[in-house]
């Protein structure tokens, strides 16, 4: 397969879950998130999906890296078992607190998630300096989000 195509199909991963769990973020912040009480400091909706865009390409593009990279086909399966893991609970998030409506458990949810990237930045670093820098900006605004959506479920319990 070529390099090319390897990039289209690693950055088109990332962006199609984060279209689909895009479905729950918007259906649930039309509704329910409208009237719940939110701190002064809360991003408007309109910043999210760019941010969340720009990081879900730099996730496509660090995970490319880790697919061509010259290294045992042992050491990349471990590192993308990790991707794969912290891409499936970024999804569920989503549908957690905007479908379910449930901050508190988003709050556990986003734990994992935030360890699960912090794996995979350390299996990435292995591998590629650059593929595990690309995650610093994701794990950052995870980071964020986390201190918001505890403040938000404290806010509103």
């Amino acid at each position: 397969m070529s390099n090319f195509l390897k990039l289209v199909i690693s950055i088109s991963i990332p962006l199609a879950i984060g279209a689909t769990s895009g479905f729950f973020t918007v259906t649930g912040a039309e509704s329910w998130y409208q009237g719940i009480n939110k701190p002064s400091w809360n991003p408007p909706n309109r910043i999210f999906g760019p941010v969340w865009t720009t990081l879900y390409i730099m996730m496509g593009i660090s995970f490319f890296l880790i697919w061509k990279a010259d290294t045992s086909r042992e050491t990349k399966k471990m590192a993308m078992v990790f991707f794969t893991a912290q891409l499936v609970l970024n999804f569920f998030w989503s549908f957690i607190f905007f479908n379910q409506q449930q901050p508190g458990w988003a709050l556990v949810e986003l734990a994992a998630l935030w360890l699960m990237i912090l794996a995979t930045i350390f299996a990435f670093g292995n591998i590629s300096k650059t593929a595990a820098w690309l995650l610093a900006p994701y794990i950052s605004w995870v980071s964020f989000a986390s201190i918001l959506n505890y403040t938000i479920w404290q806010m509103n319990r």
